[in-house]
C-alpha cells in the first residue's frame, strides 16, 4: 500500500518529523529516519546492524549530510537538528514529496533540478543503499555531496565522546567495529569533523537529549548541464558485493510473496501483512527464528512472540516460520515455563511470564487448526503436558493451581503477567492472586490438551474433567452478575473490581466459559469504558487511578503505562469478540469494518505502514513508545482475516474459535 506525503502534508521540518519509516534487515537490524531525512533519536539511523542477530545491534551509519551545489548556490537537501547554537540543517523546503510503499523515496525540487532519493536494507544482510537519481534541467554542472556520519556504539545509546575514526579507501572503523562504503560516485576522505545531534523524540520522555556522530569521508556525484544520471552508496558490515538496485527489487519480489501468501484482498490487509515480516527475524543463538516485540526499543519476548505469532505469522500464511519460533520455545521450556527474555553471550533465559506457556499451547491448536499437521502436536506434545503438570503443581513465581482449578502467579515484586512495571520498588498495576486473562488462557490450555491428546495416543478426559473444574471456579469468582463484567483479579484487594481490558480474552480465546448474555456483557463493558479507534484503554477513565497522560521521565512513563494508556493489540481481541458474540454475521463484520475506517489513518501518523506500542489514555493523539510494535499488528490483521473469511461465505473462524467446551 502506498503512502505519500506531498508538500502540503509536511511543509515544515517538523510537520515531516512526525512520520518516519521503518525498513528491517530479518536479523534484527534496520534502517529508518523522519520522513524530513532527519534522525530524532539516538535509535534511529541508516544502518542499525545486528552483529548477533537479534539483539546485539549497533549503530553505524547515523545519519548523510547532503549538499546540493548548483553554479554558485549551495543548498541542503536533507535536515537535521543540532544541540546548542549550530544552526539546523533544512532541505525540506525542496521537498516535494515522501512516499512508502515498504521502500521510501522522496522527491526534491531546486532550481530546474530534480533529486529522487530512494533507501533500502538488503534482507539478511547488514548492507543498506541509498540511491540518488538527478536531472539536472539547468545550464550549469550540479554537485550533490553526501556525507555519512557514523557512531560505531549500541543501538539506544547515544554517544557521548568522540571516537578515533580510521580511514581506509572504502572502509571506516572505529570501536572494533567497521563499515564497508562503496559508490559510483567519487569517494574521498575529509577531515574528521564531529556533530552533536539534538534527539527532541528522546528529550521529551527523558532519555539523552544529544549525542554524538563523526565523519571523515564524502560521496561526491556530479551531473553536467542538461543531463541526468543514477548514483548510488552502500554501507555494509562487509566488502559491499550487491547493487542498490537489485536490493530495491529485491525487496520488491519480498512484498510481492508476502502478499500472495498472505492471500488479503483488503490492500490494508495487505499492507499490515507487510508490515508484520519487519518483526520476523532470525535468532542466532538458537538457530532458529523469533519475533521483535518493537522497534525500536524492544528485542525477542516470549509473551510478545506468543500473542504476535497468531496474527503476524499464520494469518499472513507462514506456516514453517511458525513452526521454527514454536520449536525454539519447546525446547526452551523449564519448569512448565517458556523464556520471556533470550540473553545474549550465553546467559541463561529469564522465565518471568505466566501467560506466555500458555498462549504457546494455543498457538500449537491454532498451527494444528490450520495445517492439520499431526506430526508436529506429537513432537511438541510431551512440552505441553509438563506445562500443564507445573501449572497443577507449582513451579516458578508463585505460579499454581488453587483447590479450585485456578491458577494464581506473582509474589513479592514479580510481576508475571503483561502489565508487568515494576519502579522504584512500586507496582503501579498489582496484579498478584488469580489474574483474568491468565485463567482464561488456563482453561482455553486445558480444553486443547483434551482435544490434541487423540492425536498423542492418550486420553483428554482429565483435561476436559479439570476444565469443567475451572469454569464452575471461574464463574463464581470472576463474574460479577451485579456489575456485568469480569473482576480484573482475584486477590481481595481494590484492584479486583477495576475496569480492564484483560476481560476481553475470556470470550475472544478459541474456548471460553462464559455463557451467550456473559459474553455480550463484556464486550458491551469494554467498549463503554476502554474503546476507541486507537485501541483499548488499560483502565476506565471513571478510576480514580486512571492517568490520561503517556510521557515525561520513565518514572512517570511507568506509573501511566497500564493505568489507562491505550493500547492496539487488545483492540485486536475485542473486534473478534464482539464478531463472535454477534454470530460471525454480515451484518456484525459491516459493523467492525465501519470502525475500522481510520486504521488508514492511523498508518499514517508516526511510523507509516506501522501500528505502534500505544497512546494517550485521554484523547488518544499522536503515538507514542515503540513506534512499531509485532503483536500490534498481528492482532490487528486476525480482524482483517476474520472480516475477508465472514464476507467471502465462510463459517469458521480462521482464529480457531471453538466456543464453549462441552465437557
Amino acid at each position: 500500500m502506498r503512502f505519500a506525503f506531498n508538500k502540503q502534508d509536511i511543509p515544515t521540518a517538523a510537520q515531516a518529523e512526525s512520520h518516519c519509516w521503518l525498513q528491517a534487515n530479518g536479523l534484527g537490524g534496520y534502517a529508518s529516519t523522519s520522513a524530513a531525512f532527519s534522525v530524532i533519536r539516538c535509535d534511529q539511523g541508516l544502518l542499525i546492524a545486528a552483529m548477533e542477530a537479534p539483539s546485539k545491534r549497533v549503530s553505524l551509519v547515523h545519519r548523510l549530510s547532503e549538499r546540493l551545489t548548483v553554479g554558485e548556490r549551495e543548498m541542503f537537501l536533507s535536515a537535521q537538528s543540532f544541540a546548542g547554537e549550530t544552526p539546523p540543517e533544512d532541505g525540506t523546503a525542496f521537498l516535494r514529496c515522501f512516499t512508502w510503499n515498504n521502500r521510501s523515496e522522496w522527491i526534491y525540487e531546486i532550481d530546474g533540478v530534480r533529486v529522487r532519493r530512494r533507501c533500502a536494507v538488503a534482507y539478511g544482510e547488514n548492507t543498506a543503499a541509498v540511491l540518488y537519481d538527478v536531472e539536472n534541467g539547468t545550464d550549469t554542472a550540479c554537485t550533490l555531496r553526501a556525507t555519512p556520519f557514523f557512531q560505531f556504539c549500541p543501538k539506544g545509546e547515544a554517544l557521548r565522546e568522540k571516537l578515533p575514526l580510521r580511514w581506509e579507501p572504502g572502509k571506516i572503523s572505529a570501536n572494533g567495529q567497521s563499515v564497508y562504503v562503496r559508490t559510483n560516485g567519487r569517494l574521498e576522505e575529509t577531515p574528521v569533523r564531529w556533530e552533536l545531534l539534538a534527539y527532541p523524540d528522546d528529550a521529551k520522555d527523558g532519555r539523552a537529549a544529544s549525542g554524538y556522530a563523526g565523519s571523515c569521508c564524502a560521496a561526491v556525484f556530479s551531473v553536467p548541464a542538461g543531463e541526468r544520471a543514477r548514483f548510488e552508496l552502500l554501507f555494509s558490515t562487509e566488502p559491499v558485493t550487491a547493487a542498490g538496485e537489485s536490493i530495491l527489487a529485491d525487496r520488491q519480489r519480498r512484498q510481492e510473496e508476502l502478499v500472495r501468501k498472505a492471500g488479503f484482498r483488503d490492500p490494508i490487509a495487505q499492507a499490515l501483512a507487510c508490515a508484520a515480516d519487519t518483526f520476523i527475524t532470525r535468532r542466532d543463538s538458537t538457530n532458529g527464528e523469533t519475533i521483535v516485540a518493537g522497534y525500536p526499543f524492544f528485542g525477542d519476548w516470549g509473551r510478545d512472540t506468543m500473542i504476535a505469532l497468531p496474527g503476524c505469522v499464520l494469518a499472513a500464511g507462514r506456516y514453517g516460520t511458525a513452526r521454527s519460533i514454536l520449536r525454539t520455545f519447546l525446547a526452551y521450556e523449564r519448569d512448565g515455563l517458556v523464556p520471556n527474555l533470550f540473553p545474549e553471550g550465553g546467559a541463561e533465559p529469564m522465565y518471568n511470564t505466566v501467560d506466555a506457556a500458555l498462549l504457546l499451547i494455543n498457538c500449537v491448536w491454532l498451527y494444528y487448526r490450520r495445517t492439520g499437521d499431526g506430526d508436529f502436536v506429537r513432537e511438541a506434545w510431551p512440552v505441553l503436558v509438563r506445562i500443564a503438570d507445573a501449572y497443577q503443581n507449582g513451579t516458578r513465581h508463585a505460579i499454581g493451581m488453587d483447590a479450585g482449578g485456578l491458577i494464581h502467579a506473582g509474589a513479592g515484586k514479580d510481576q508475571v503477567t503483561w502489565m508487568d512495571v515494576c519502579v522504584d520498588g512500586v507496582l503501579p498495576t498489582p496484579r498478584h492472586g488469580k489474574p483474568v486473562e491468565i485463567n482464561a488462557y488456563w482453561y482455553n490450555a486445558l480444553c486443547v490438551l483434551r482435544a490434541l491428546a487423540p492425536l498423542a495416543g492418550e486420553s483428554g478426559e482429565k483435561y476436559g474433567q479439570l476444565a469443567e473444574r475451572v469454569k464452575v471456579s471461574f464463574l463464581r469468582e470472576f463474574w460479577m452478575e451485579d456489575k456485568g463484567y469480569l473482576r480484573d483479579v482475584v486477590s481481595g484487594t481494590s484492584a479486583d473490581e477495576q475496569i480492564r481490558c484483560n476481560q476481553i480474552w475470556a470470550v475472544s480465546m478459541p474456548f471460553t466459559m462464559l455463557d451467550r448474555e456473559q459474553e455480550r456483557q463484556v464486550v458491551e463493558t469494554v467498549y463503554r469504558h476502554l474503546y476507541t479507534p486507537q485501541g483499548l484503554r488499560t483502565l476506565s477513565p471513571e478510576d480514580p487511578e486512571f492517568h490520561p497522560f503517556y510521557g515525561g521521565p520513565q518514572r512517570e512513563r511507568d506509573m501511566a503505562y497500564h493505568q489507562g494508556t491505550v493500547w492496539p493489540f487488545p483492540l485486536g481481541a475485542w473486534y473478534l469478540a464482539y464478531l463472535k458474540v454477534h454470530d460471525r454475521s454480515p451484518e456484525a463484520a459491516r459493523q467492525v469494518r465501519k470502525w475500522l475506517e481510520p486504521i488508514e489513518d492511523i498508518l499514517r501518523e508516526g511510523c507509516v505502514g506501522q501500528l505502534p506500542e500505544i497512546y494517550d489514555g485521554g484523547t488518544p493523539g499522536p503515538s507514542k513508545g515503540c513506534f512499531a510494535q509485532a503483536w500490534s499488528v498481528g492482532e490487528l490483521l486476525r480482524v482483517y482475516e476474520a472480516l475477508e473469511q465472514i464476507e467471502s461465505g465462510g463459517t469458521d473462524s480462521p482464529a480457531g474459535q471453538e466456543g464453549h467446551y462441552a465437557g
